[in-house]
């Protein structure tokens, strides 16, 4: 009965964890960020500096004074620790808020003109300076999803053929032609525009969504054809190995072996190239310009979208053309988030597809 009593009372040992942090040391570092916080909130009132950049800035300054003041009582492994945690938090802290100030930004001022119709109305009845229940960007939507889609029909095939020489063929062009990509992915937007705006808009004798695709699709290239060739390299040569023992050309390899396995990165690549073009401005302007209708057919006049809509909102200058203009900048906004989730989960799977092929 001593024995059964003695084994009852015995503990299960648990191992000891000194790395951990005690749960009353976060609540202290909890409450000191949240004091600094609340001070710096208040030097944006007395201070000059202001709004959320601001307070960003004091925020910083006040770690910094808080870790100087205590430095003196640290040893010197404790003092470099300090002195680094904060350096790395305020730094995090200032790349993250200028990025949410623009978004929260844009979603205060940007929801005041959505209403049903916005989407499916145009301008052609109202004026910028009209009530924010009238009129809309449903052509500007519609535009850039027609140029978007003539620069992906452009691109898609060029950018892939471009991954497909630089990784499979490996000729004697393979520096130049990743040169001429590299140098593409560098040149200013407006120098696309002129340069279309030279060649295609002069010959067609118009302006047209034409040309802007064609815009987009020269700078939308050295995106597809760079996350292309990336995607590419994670394929496993013994796939292309195994084509080629079946008796199968490089070629017929290449598109019948080595393009199906990373289809979901190649999708990856054409969204990625999307959401890189779709907010270009410049070469919009040298060459579709803008309109305040629906115009279904790229060579048929100038084409509107939604950079050019935002352009001409701001332009204008008044209280209401100013709330389009945000709204419309809040659209394009979600377009842009919404294909980099795709991209992120397309992504994700091809990424998924290529493990999975490296452990067979």
């Amino acid at each position: 009965m001593s024995t059964v009593a003695s084994s009852s009372q015995l503990t299960t040992a648990e191992p000891r964890r000194p790395w951990a942090v005690s749960r009353s040391t976060r609540l202290l570092g909890f409450g000191r960020i949240l004091a600094f916080a609340i001070a710096a909130f208040f030097a944006t009132i007395f201070t000059p500096l202001a709004n959320v950049d601001g307070w960003a800035v004091a925020f910083l300054l006040i770690n910094l004074a808080w870790v100087i003041g205590i430095a003196s009582k640290l040893g010197a492994k404790e003092r470099r620790d300090a002195v680094l945690r904060v350096v790395i938090t305020s730094l995090a802290v200032l790349a993250f808020v200028p990025w949410l100030s623009i978004l929260v930004t844009v979603i205060l001022k940007g929801y005041r003109a959505i209403y049903p119709g916005y989407f499916v109305s145009d301008m052609r009845t109202s004026t910028p300076d009209d009530e924010l229940n009238i009129g809309g960007a449903g052509h500007a939507i519609v535009g850039s999803l027609i140029m978007v889609a003539i620069a992906t029909v452009v691109t898609l095939p060029l950018g892939i053929l471009t991954g497909i020489y630089l990784t499979e063929v490996r000729g004697r062009l393979t520096f130049l032609v990743r040169f001429i990509v590299q140098s593409m992915a560098g040149v200013p937007s407006v120098v696309a525009g002129l340069f279309l705006f030279a060649t295609v808009v002069k010959s067609m004798g118009q302006y047209s969504g034409l040309a802007g695709g064609l815009a987009l699709a020269v700078l939308m290239l050295p995106t597809v054809s760079r996350t292309a060739e990336e995607v590419l390299k994670l394929v496993p040569d013994d796939i292309r190995s195994a084509g080629y023992a079946l008796g199968a050309r490089q070629w017929r390899t290449a598109l019948l072996v080595v393009l199906p396995t990373v289809r979901a990165g190649l999708s990856t690549a054409a969204i990625l190239g999307v959401a890189r073009v779709i907010g270009e401005t410049a070469p919009l302007l040298l060459t579709s310009l803008n309109t305040n209708g629906f115009v279904w057919n790229p060579i048929g006049g100038t084409v509107a979208s939604l950079p050019t809509y935002i352009f001409a909102m701001f332009m204008y200058g008044t209280d209401y053309s100013n709330a389009r203009a945000w709204t419309g900048s809040l659209v394009l906004l979600a377009l842009v988030f919404f294909f980099f989730i795709i991209a992120r989960r397309l992504g994700n799977k091809s990424a998924l597809k290529a493990n999975a092929n490296r452990r067979k």
